[in-house]
């Protein structure tokens, strides 16, 4: 997937004026927001469970060699393999010398955002091989030729009528006057669509949301039950997976599932939840001959030891970007890359570089919503100051706000300087806002007053003067 992350700042403008991605994110409120609250309050120790899934992970990135190579014993026990990637180059060559083994034409693909840092679809149709995605959501961006703006809904930019829309334009053979009288009927023609490609591919690829260390497993959750189809009607099945998404035991992976529905959709738990261990055994009447996991580490080991180690606790329920103002005003196709909103401006630098990423970690309010929902408490916030502290460093930002900063931090290092500076300030907003009550226009604020007046500073000066009286009454 091409980086356009660089290009947010013009990205973000165009989504504020685009009716109809507004009129897609409005839905985000009463979707997502309400219904993981109803979830969460209806688990007393929801809370107690999220120090559970932080401390699961921690423990297991503590001791990822050691998971990893009892994660790939076991694969290999029940008869699997597994294929270390360092780079997505080797990862993507992995997956095609597994396909063109297999005499594949076409694939039939599970929602995976693995897949789309690696751009596995550009690669395998360069090389003749078909992929089909199988996702309702992914089926119909393939089709109109778009990226995910969402990590679990990455059709959610779309409304009815883009999808409708859609399918009356690609789908020449079906009657030109077909009604669409409810979302059922989009689903129905999709479904008649792909049945056929299930029942016809040679390799099904799926993502994995745990690899289990104890029975070398992989664990995915939908709610259409097409990774299932996906993983067991082709001969042969391709788990894609980044190295984090490890866990020690199968208990661990059910605590981190109680959490990952909850915090994603709002559910007890996802319709379908499927673990798979190894191809078909020979007493079996189902599943794979051949089953493949392509472990991608990507940068990930990278991050280890570091100030970002704890963004590998990520189990990717996109909580973060459902509660964050930013993405909820932007939407996540101007984040420019394959991961979004606050989890994407600390995960997407550290995988392609600040230099092209620097604008997301100052995409952000600090409201702090995006740690508060997050199931395993990643400290997102935290972690995007120091991206801003080393963008800062390189001299990436513009010198303007290098200067600026600069200032602020000269004034910061020296208390009664800066008491003196801001009583000033106020004193001469005060004095120049006394007729008018507040600013339309202002040196040093145009990013404020831009959408809104400035108000003039009321009775009791700054922050600190009023806090210091406080203390002396």
């Amino acid at each position: 997937m091409q980086i356009h992350s660089p290009q947010f700042k013009q990205r973000a403008a165009e989504a504020l004026v685009d009716p109809g991605l507004q009129k897609a994110l409005g839905r985000a409120k009463q979707g997502f927001q309400v219904k993981r609250a109803a979830a969460v309050a209806g688990l007393p120790e929801f809370e107690a469970l999220r120090d559970v899934g932080r401390d699961i992970k921690n423990h297991t990135l503590a001791n990822l060699d050691f998971y990893l190579e009892e994660f790939a014993a076991r694969v290999e026990k029940a008869g699997g393999h597994v294929h270390w990637c360092s780079t997505a180059d080797e990862a993507r060559a992995a997956v095609l010398a597994i396909c063109q083994k297999a005499g594949a034409k076409t694939v039939t693909k599970g929602k995976s955002m693995i897949s789309e840092e690696l751009g596995v679809n550009e690669h395998l149709e360069k090389h003749g091989i078909t992929p089909v995605e199988t996702d309702l959501g992914e089926y119909i961006l393939q089709i109109r030729d778009e990226g995910p703006s969402h990590i679990i809904a990455p059709a959610f930019h779309l409304n009815r009528e883009d999808w409708e829309e859609t399918f009356r334009r690609v789908h020449t053979d079906l009657p030109a006057d077909r009604v669409f009288s409810e979302r059922r009927d989009i689903m129905t023609e999709a479904r008649a669509r792909l049945r056929q490609k299930f029942l016809t591919a040679d390799v099904g690829i799926t993502g994995a949301n745990f690899l289990i260390a104890e029975t070398g497993s992989s664990v995915i959750v939908t709610n259409e039950g097409n990774g299932d189809l996906t993983q067991t009607l082709p001969k042969v099945h391709i788990a894609l997976a980044s190295i984090e998404k490890m866990v020690p035991t199968l208990e661990d992976a059910t605590s981190l599932l109680r959490l990952l529905a909850r915090s994603a959709t709002g559910q007890d738990f996802s319709v379908y939840t499927t673990f798979s261990t190894g191809a078909r055994r020979a007493a079996e009447l189902d599943g794979p001959q051949e089953y493949h996991v392509v472990l991608l580490d990507g940068g990930r080991s990278n991050m280890l030891g570091t100030e970002y180690q704890e963004m590998l606790r990520c189990i990717r329920c996109a909580a973060c970007m459902n509660h964050c103002p930013v993405y909820g005003a932007v939407g996540g196709h101007s984040y420019g890359w394959v991961y979004p909103g606050p989890m994407g401006s600390v995960l997407t630098p550290t995988l392609v570089g600040v230099d092209k990423a620097g604008h997301l970690p100052n995409a952000s309010t600090f409201c702090g919503r995006c740690e508060s929902v997050c199931p395993v408490k990643i400290p997102l916030p935290k972690m995007m100051r120091h991206w801003r502290e080393r963008e800062f460093e390189r001299h990436l930002s513009p010198a303007a706000t290098r200067s600026a900063m600069g200032l602020w931090a000269w004034l910061a290092k020296r208390p009664e300087v800066y008491r003196a500076a801001t009583g000033l300030a106020v004193r001469a907003l005060k004095l120049l806002g006394r007729k008018t009550g507040s600013f339309s226009a202002l040196p040093l604020a145009g990013g404020w007053t831009a959408g809104r007046d400035l108000p003039v500073p009321q009775a009791g000066g700054t922050f600190m003067a009023q806090y210091a009286k406080s203390k002396r009454q």
